[in-house]
């Protein structure tokens, strides 16, 4: 973070953009003019500090519905969850769906939760299962990113079904701070609460049943993290779009570093998310300036190769 916040389009050097930094901070004084101050400031640095924590709490939500569900190939985007919440907020932000008296963040819980609801409905009904679990989650995904675009592209106007289709990809060119704000409350909450059922998301690893029987409430607890989940998705989706993979690929890469145990693994994932995001971030804002690519292009360019591996080794596990 300390060093892309120091990459941009913009031609400032690094001196400039720490001198800005410190003066904020009140150490020093940036001869640097307004402007200057306000792309280090208002710009790049809440840019910065969103693809942290975006990449973050998507990562360990990927952790947590992987172990839910004893699937390596889980995450909220490939289980309709981002989908939801991307057409809750387009209902809210287009259509005006609740009046003004719900917020874009709410109006994406509310997708997310109706969108993994339909979800385990379509896997029991169909029988069942992890496997079935993920081919209902790629209907549902199917289905909410159809009436995304149908609601957009029939309501809105082209200046804005542009810059909401651009949003819908993942951007994190509109961070504010007000966004930093609140997505940093959800995922600290929400990652600690996941750190504190770090046992019972090792006992699930091994199914319901174990689970059950090593004293953990089931029901509640899986009820619980899947709320929390669907919760840090729907605010993340509302501040950042729908970026996919990171919950799929991060948790399996930090299972190669520290192992199974969720104590140790969900921090490490956290971080790794953060990491892998931020300099995303950096290469979309960048590598075709003055032009910008969305972060979900690049992680999905990544994601892909990545989740085709998985499904190699998935077919080839005893």
């Amino acid at each position: 973070m300390a060093f892309t916040v120091t990459i941009g389009p913009a031609e400032l050097s690094v001196s400039e953009v720490y001198a800005v930094l410190f003066e904020k901070l009140g150490i020093g004084t940036a001869a640097v003019s307004p402007i200057r101050e306000g792309i280090v400031w208002q710009l790049r640095l809440p840019r910065t500090l969103l693809a942290a924590i975006c990449g973050a709490g998507l990562a360990v939500c990927g952790v947590v519905m992987q172990s839910l569900l004893r699937n390596p190939l889980a995450d909220p985007f490939v289980l309709g969850i981002s989908s939801g919440a991307s057409t809750g907020a387009v209902l809210v932000a287009v259509l005006g769906v609740g009046g003004g008296l719900i917020s874009l963040s709410t109006g994406a819980f509310l997708g997310a939760l109706v969108s993994f609801g339909l979800v385990l409905v379509l896997a029991a009904g169909a029988g069942g299962g992890t496997a079935k679990v993920v081919l209902a989650g790629v209907a549902g995904t199917q289905l909410f990113s159809a009436l995304t675009s149908f609601v957009v592209l029939s309501s809105a106007d082209a200046e804005r079904t542009r810059g909401i289709l651009f949003w819908l990809l993942g951007s994190l060119a509109g961070a504010t701070w007000t966004d930093v704000g609140t997505t940093a409350a959800v995922c600290v909450a929400g990652l600690a609460l996941c750190r504190w059922y770090a046992s019972a998301l090792d006992a699930f690893t091994f199914g319901s049943s174990t689970a059950a029987t090593l004293g953990v409430a089931v029901g509640r607890t899986r009820l619980v993290l899947l709320v929390i989940t669907a919760l840090m998705t729907a605010v993340l989706v509302s501040a950042a779009g729908a970026i996919g993979f990171i919950g799929l690929v991060l948790p399996h890469a930090a299972r190669f570093l520290v192992g199974p145990r969720h104590s140790r693994l969900i921090p490490v994932t956290a971080v790794l998310g953060a990491i892998l995001l931020v300099w995303v971030d950096a290469l979309a804002r960048t590598v075709f300036a003055p032009q910008e690519v969305p972060v979900g292009v690049v992680t999905a360019l990544i994601g892909v190769p990545a989740f085709a591996l998985l499904l190699f080794r998935t077919r080839s596990a005893p």
